[in-house]
């Protein structure tokens, strides 16, 4: 079984930055100024040829009773909890400070074997700071710089006892073609993503909270539903781009937007109990841009009245807003009673199913021809487009190539009639459909 190892101490001392450092890339978001983690983020980390489970946290935080900064402390206690070995970090340029003291008592307490990593150690002068460590009670620090990648020699020689060295393993991120399939949330700020990604887990995995923008980075979860493995992105809300202000929303909203690049499936989630936005609307159409399963779900239906008028008038919305998704899935759900979860999860594998699907030549072929002569294509200048025969060229999503003459003259209403005809004949319903057109080349066009 692959070790565990969460980073554990007090704000702003570089846990973030040795995460990144360990599973080799830049996923956690680092900034000067404290408390920028919320939630714990794992990762696959590679030591040399040490393989092992790291958990990035929050923290620790003397704050008691509900507060936000508490329950991020309580997610970082639950880290320890369920690691193998503890890696705590203190700053060496600032010393071992009374917050260093207690919180290394805290973890003390747990009964984990504990690693003590002396962080920020470029230049000189630390050698005091590495001394007075000692009184922590975890042994000698280990000095390390995880910005510039220094020490790291001392940290692998200090994991070996609890990891296991393994080679050629495949690394969080690769395309792998019997993976879990990839699935990400987002959506607006306080929509419930990360309540519904709790009930999803059975776990209180996520911060959640009555504040919005809780969530910052990406955060992925692995978990098994009617035997299939799916790997779920969290993501933070993103709200519309001259409302995003400061740099850590600028860097969630971008983290937010990679895990979508990354993911096969998206669900976009509205919250049902207020009035559905322009913007609820536009996270639907990058989500298609990208070429992405689509799959829009309404949260905190308990909450909604009228509900049947609520579903037609966001039905309405898409097929006004966005025809290129048209037939979309729309699942209604409360992530706090427990209900439309399984409903939501099998309508995300239909529509992983509607994104994988190939339809073979023959059949495509005979559907463009009834479509043509059904509504022929139009003739700009005088000379009518000529379509000749059409193929499935790719699938995730669904791509067509279509060949004939002047297809670079073909009006986009003529495309929308195609994509159309295409999702209705072929029960691709709220697939992104892209198509292809290539004409043939005219010898005789000295332009071309």
């Amino acid at each position: 079984m692959t070790a565990t190892v969460a980073i554990m101490g007090r704000p702003n001392v570089g846990k973030s930055t040795l995460f990144n450092r360990l599973v080799g890339r830049k996923i956690a978001l680092v900034d000067d100024q404290p408390g920028v983690t919320r939630d714990r983020r794992e990762g696959e980390a590679r030591l040399g040829g040490l393989r092992f489970r790291v958990f990035d946290t929050a923290g620790l935080d003397n704050i008691k009773g509900d507060s936000l900064e508490a329950r991020m402390s309580a997610q970082a206690e639950t880290a320890v909890d369920d690691s193998d070995v503890v890696l705590f970090v203190y700053d060496a340029r600032a010393g071992v400070t009374p917050a260093d003291r207690e919180f290394a008592g805290r973890v003390r307490r747990r009964g984990k074997p504990v690693i003590l990593v002396a962080n920020k150690v470029e230049g000189r002068g630390h050698e005091g700071a590495l001394l007075e460590a000692f009184e922590l009670g975890f042994g000698e620090p280990l000095a390390i710089s995880a910005e510039h990648g220094e020490g790291l020699d001392q940290l692998y020689d200090a994991l070996l006892p609890y990891t296991e060295e393994k080679e050629g393993e495949v690394q969080e991120g690769e395309d792998r073609g019997d993976g879990p399939l990839r699935l990400a949330i987002i959506g607006q700020p306080n929509a419930g993503k990360s309540t519904l990604v709790n009930t999803i887990l059975g776990e209180d995995r996520m911060l959640t909270g009555p504040e919005a923008g809780i969530t910052r980075d990406a955060i992925s979860s692995e978990f098994e539903w009617r035997g299939q493995k799916i790997k779920l992105w969290d993501t933070a809300g993103i709200r519309r781009k001259s409302r995003v202000v400061g740099k850590i929303e600028k860097l969630a909203v971008s983290d937010a937007l990679r895990a979508i690049r990354f993911a096969e499936c998206v669900v976009v989630l509205i919250d049902a109990s207020l009035p559905i936005e322009r913007q609820d609307l536009s996270l639907c159409d990058l989500v298609a841009r990208e070429g992405r399963a689509v799959v829009l779900a309404l949260s905190k239906w308990d909450l909604v009245e009228e509900k049947q008028k609520k579903l037609k008038e966001v039905i309405s919305d898409l097929e006004d807003v966005l025809p290129e998704i048209r037939g979309v899935s729309v699942v209604t759900l409360s992530a706090k009673q427990e209900k439309g979860i399984d409903k939501l999860l099998e309508t995300v594998l239909k529509a992983m199913e509607r994104w994988n699907r190939r339809i073979p030549t023959s059949q495509v072929n005979r559907w463009l021809e009834a479509a043509i002569e059904r509504n022929p294509p139009p003739a700009p200048s005088g000379r009518r487009i000529k379509i000749r025969y059409a193929t499935q060229a790719n699938a995730r999503p669904p791509t067509f190539a279509i060949f004939g003459n002047q297809l670079s003259k073909m009006p986009e209403s003529y495309v929308r009639y195609l994509m159309n005809g295409l999702r209705e004949s072929f029960d691709l319903g709220g697939t992104p459909i892209r198509f292809s057109l290539r004409g043939g080349k005219n010898p005789f066009d000295k332009d071309r």
